[in-house]
């Protein structure tokens, strides 16, 4: 597993790599790398071109997976270490939240996760550590979510200590925003049931600004992210007692 992120972690670096390269990088045989390349492929991250590996480009999940992966990893590491066995949480969808679950999966026993992204829970369908809660409603394709009114209604029957949640932005007029208003009416039914909510994002997103309105500061627990947040705004969100934990 820990080749696999390195070599997800190149491609993603410099967007095409040769066999040869990861295979004398990496330190393993071409063959190796090839049957490292098929596996990644199936799972979306990347696909092959003539002897290279070459990093997909688009706005699907899988995709964003593959964007700054290295960094999102980490950020996932540090949000499990807040989880304890048996527990029960809430993730929400996104690429990071995804590495946050299988994280989970991998490392704690008999947590219970509630989540509305289908894309999470067939990536994390191969672990039989963790039990898993669908929450059924509207199905998005393109984010491969469920929204609207049935999500919400079956949210109300939980109460969990921790809600993880993505962002597609921020500023500080509005604070955490989103792109969509069905994700984030979700969302904001997901923050009622939690004790903390904890933005799980890379530094880029707090260059730039989503359409809806998702968390004011003061509903809002910690961020995890990583040290290349602005200053300002990391200094913004401590003003507002948010707390910031950077990998």
């Amino acid at each position: 597993m820990e080749r696999l992120d390195k070599l997800i972690n190149l491609v993603s670096e410099k967007h095409k790599v040769d066999v040869n390269t990861l295979s004398e990088t990496l330190g393993v045989s071409k063959v190796t790398i090839r049957k490292d390349l098929d596996k990644l492929e199936n799972r979306g991250l990347l696909h092959r071109e003539h002897g290279y590996a070459v990093l997909n480009s688009g706005d699907d999940i899988n995709v964003r997976l593959a964007f700054h992966y290295d960094v999102k990893k980490k950020i996932a590491k540090k949000a499990a270490e807040m989880v304890n066995d048996n527990e029960t949480i809430i993730i929400e969808s996104g690429s990071t939240c995804t590495l946050l679950a299988e994280e989970i999966c991998q490392t704690k026993k008999g947590v219970t996760i509630l989540t509305n992204s289908c894309f999470i829970a067939d990536h994390i369908r191969r672990y039989d550590s963790c039990k898993l809660i669908l929450l059924g409603g509207e199905y998005q394709n393109d984010s491969q979510v469920t929204v609207g009114p049935l999500v919400k209604e079956m949210l109300k029957l939980f109460h969990v200590q921790h809600a993880f949640i993505g962002t597609d932005g921020f500023s500080t007029e509005v604070g955490f925003t989103g792109k969509d208003l069905m994700r984030t009416e979700v969302v904001h039914a997901m923050a009622q049931i939690a004790e903390r909510v904890v933005i799980l994002t890379d530094s880029s997103k707090f260059l730039q600004r989503g359409t809806v309105g998702q968390f004011a500061p003061e509903q809002v627990w910690g961020v995890i992210t990583d040290e290349k947040i602005a200053k300002e705004k990391e200094a913004y969100l401590l003003q507002k007692k948010v707390n910031i934990v950077k990998i």
